[in-house]
């Protein structure tokens, strides 16, 4: 498989580094930490991917520490 084209959130900062990143890779999503894009990705099947993104975006998961 050739390098996914990575993409950060919207919401991330031009210049932060510290979020992450998603690309398409095939019939899954790819997942990287961009503070670490040299170690290993994590992949996800879209439908997952999809209702994380849907759940965050709901309100039902809570996004800070």
């Amino acid at each position: 498989m050739s390098e996914p084209k990575w993409r950060k959130s919207s919401y991330s900062e031009a210049s932060a580094n510290a979020c992450v990143e998603m690309a398409e890779a095939g019939p899954l999503i790819a997942l990287r930490d961009s503070k670490h894009p040299e170690l290993p990705w994590a992949t996800v099947s879209r439908k997952a991917w999809t209702e994380f993104a849907g759940a965050l975006g709901s309100g039902l998961l809570r996004t800070e520490a």
